[in-house]
């Protein structure tokens, strides 16, 4: 469990540049979400996103980091891959769902979101996948206000994503975000409410359901980033960086 003293609340002054680094962040999934069409490689996604970034002066901390060291700036996941794709030659096929994950460093702060969206055609199932995972967010949104628990939003988020038929990921949560990446506390997309650590103004946490269609387990690819479904089947995944406030969550990855 997170410790109090590890949390680092933060001023009015950061979050203004969080959200400066978050409409870049949101600019760049933009920019990738429109080549979102068969033929287009994710090495395309990833030079696009990358594009963005570099004309608004900042840079993706995702390039780089950990070990194996991730080579791209944005993670591209595909159908039964949840998180941490790497872009490569891949192209995009009719019919795929693809989740997008980009991160953006700006003045020392970071900005990180992703979304999941289909190409061309994509089937009910998939639809409706996708439509819930989104929600999700939003569900666990609306619990990040002062007073509440980090339990409050995880068990909104999984008893949302149960409900509908689906299932939340175990080994991946959401985290805090600021100077770093990834900071306290933890958010998993599954809890009990009441429980966790108290949410305090100027917390800033993102917040991120990750949602597989016929299992809650998972695997690691021989790559040792991309994560897959257990079973192979649909997966998506949706993120905000979100701040608590004294009044509603402040939702800091938008345009």
């Amino acid at each position: 469990m997170a410790r109090e003293s590890n949390i680092h609340l933060k001023t009015p002054a950061e979050l203004e540049i969080m959200r400066e680094a978050g409409r870049i962040n949101s600019l760049a999934l933009a920019a990738v979400r429109e080549l979102l069409k068969p033929g287009v490689t994710t090495a395309d996604l990833n030079a696009a996103a990358e594009e963005v970034l570099r004309k608004h002066g900042a840079y993706s901390p995702f390039k780089n980091y950990g070990y194996p060291p991730y080579p791209a700036s944005v993670c591209v996941s595909i159908n039964e891959e949840l998180v941490h794709g790497i872009p490569g030659k891949r192209k995009l096929q009719e019919g795929d769902i693809v989740s997008v994950d980009c991160g953006t460093v700006l003045d020392g702060y970071v900005g990180d979101s992703a979304f999941t969206a289909g190409v061309g055609e994509i089937s009910p199932t998939a639809r409706k996948l996708i439509e819930v995972t989104e929600q999700a967010l939003y569900v666990g949104i609306a619990m990040m206000r002062a007073g509440n628990k980090t339990g409050d939003v995880s068990a909104a988020i999984q008893q949302f994503v149960e409900g509908n038929g689906f299932h939340v990921v175990r080994e991946y949560t959401g985290h805090g975000v600021g100077r770093s990446m990834h900071e306290e506390p933890q958010v998993p997309n599954y809890g009990t409410p009441g429980t966790g650590v108290l949410l305090r103004a100027g917390m800033a946490i993102a917040l991120e359901p990750m949602v597989l269609i016929g299992t809650h387990r998972t695997r690691v690819r021989p790559d040792r980033w991309t994560v897959v479904s257990a079973d192979g089947s649909l997966t998506a995944h949706y993120e905000h960086s979100v701040a608590v406030t004294e009044g509603d969550p402040l939702i800091l990855t938008v345009p």
